[in-house]
This record gives C-alpha cells, sequence and structure tokens, in this order.
C-alpha cells in the first residue's frame, strides 16, 4: 500500500460488521484489516456499528485485537472492547413491545419471535419456528412464551412463514411505526426496536465521547438498518452486495465484502 501522500480526509471510520466489514465467512480480510490500521495511523478512529448484540460482537472485536468503542444493537448499546464494559444501554419497553408484535399479528397472523437480552452476556432466545442462521453465535431456545419478557431486552427479532423481510418490515412499519422503529438488518433479520432508535444516535453517542462529529465520518454499510448512519455520516460508502435502499441513499458503491470493498475506499483515500 503506498505511503499517504496528503492527509487522510476523515477523522472517523464506522464500519458495519455483517455483510461490510466481515467476508461470507465470517472473518475479516488482511488487507482490509492492514486499511483499517493505516486509517487509524493516519490519524482515523475505526468504529464498528453493528446490529449485534455485545455478546454476538464481542469475539470479533477481540479476534480484530480492537480496543476502541463499538456501537452494538443496532445503536442501543456503547461497548468499550478494550475494557470490556458497557458503557450505554437502552432498552426496549416490553409492554410496549408486546402490543405491537399483537397488532403486527393481528395483521399478518402468527409470527415467528426472537429476542435480544440487555447486558454484556445478554442471551438471544429463540421461539419454535424462527430460523436461526447457521453458525457459532450462541442461542438459547424458549417455549413459555413469558420467558421473552422476563429480564430487559434490546429488540424483538420477528419472522413470518410467507412473507418475505422486505413485506414483513413493510407491514410492520405501518401498523406500528408509531410505538415501535422497525428495520431489516440482513436476510431472515426483521427487528422491533425502541423508538427513535438507530445506529445513527448510536453513532453520534459514541463519537461525540471521541471528540468527533458527523462532518468527520465515513461510513459503510449493506443493509436499510444502516440508511439513518448514512443519513448522519459525511459520507456514506455502500457495498456491492448491498441492499437496493441503502444503495440509493450512499454517496459512493464500492466493491463488495468478499472483495475488500473497505479497503478499497480506505485505500484509494489514504495514496490520494
Amino acid at each position: 500500500m503506498s505511503t499517504a501522500s496528503r492527509p487522510f480526509p476523515y477523522k472517523l471510520v464506522a464500519t458495519d460488521l455483517d455483510g461490510t466489514l466481515l467476508r461470507s465467512d465470517d472473518t475479516v480480510s488482511v488487507r482490509t484489516r492492514d486499511a483499517l490500521a493505516a486509517a487509524t495511523a493516519a490519524g482515523a478512529a475505526h468504529i464498528v456499528v453493528t446490529g449485534r448484540s455485545v455478546p454476538w460482537t464481542r469475539h470479533i472485536l477481540d479476534d480484530l485485537g480492537y480496543e476502541g468503542l463499538a456501537v452494538c444493537g443496532q445503536g442501543a448499546q456503547v461497548y468499550h472492547a478494550g475494557e470490556h464494559r458497557l458503557l450505554t444501554s437502552v432498552t426496549l419497553d416490553r409492554q410496549l413491545a408486546g402490543l405491537a408484535l399483537s397488532k403486527i399479528e393481528a395483521e399478518t397472523g402468527p409470527l415467528a419471535l426472537a429476542a435480544s437480552r440487555d447486558g454484556l452476556d445478554g442471551e438471544v432466545l429463540v421461539g419454535a419456528g424462527y430460523r436461526v442462521q447457521e453458525g457459532p453465535l450462541p442461542y438459547v431456545h424458549f417455549e413459555d412464551p413469558s420467558d421473552l419478557w422476563s429480564a430487559p431486552l434490546n429488540k424483538v427479532y420477528i419472522q413470518h412463514p410467507e412473507l418475505d423481510d422486505d413485506e414483513l418490515a413493510r407491514v410492520a412499519r405501518q401498523t406500528v411505526g408509531s410505538l415501535v422503529d422497525v428495520v431489516m438488518a440482513g436476510a431472515g433479520v426483521v427487528e422491533l426496536l425502541p423508538l427513535g432508535l438507530s445506529k445513527a444516535t448510536g453513532l453520534s453517542l459514541a463519537a461525540r465521547r471521541l471528540g468527533l462529529k458527523a462532518a468527520d465520518t465515513i461510513a459503510f454499510g449493506d443493509m436499510p438498518n444502516d440508511i439513518p448512519m448514512f443519513g448522519w455520516a459525511a459520507h456514506g460508502v455502500a457495498m456491492a452486495n448491498a441492499h437496493d435502499e441503502l444503495k440509493a441513499v450512499a454517496h459512493e458503491i464500492t466493491a463488495s465484502n468478499d472483495h475488500d470493498g473497505i479497503a478499497v475506499v480506505l485505500e484509494q483515500l489514504l495514496s490520494g
């Protein structure tokens, strides 16, 4: 990689994880690691901004040797990776979430449910019929519906046996958008969140702790849940594999997550 011939133009690099920083095999390439290291050496901070809660993110950050702040749970959690400490956490009003679910099901019929509990070690609960992506991420099955509401939650996941993700998110947003926020964060991942919560709110909190602003920020993402982050950042870069809704609001489209799309952009910026 060539050395920088002019100052790196951003003080903050915000990257989504799945479909963005992570390749399809859930690893981060050497090229991308090197590009991020070069950007931080040039004075930029790197913040991971992910829909995953802390327990599903921590092992990736540890593998990267990442010691800074991370925004997890769609903005609900600001996590200090170096100190393994949760700095802020926003929870979903469980009574409101239950009401929202009943209203959605009145429109769609029964949903399959999962939920992410709050905290550094919060479990992900998975109910009957919910399709979990294969991989190493831990979860716990529940059978009694009351178990879903027995402890504070960051989010509730919903799936429908027939509606696709975009249609389910659209119906849910149309039905309960005044009660909770609804985001589509990946294949089979439609989430109910506290109203007003987004990756942008979490990223703005983390950036403020570093003395940085939206104008200092370049952001990378691949899904509709990254739209608020792109709206907040000075420059939004969508991966080639990104959802069309995100591509429509991106300032730039780079290569896919499997072809080092983050590194492609950072290397160009570093070389001037």
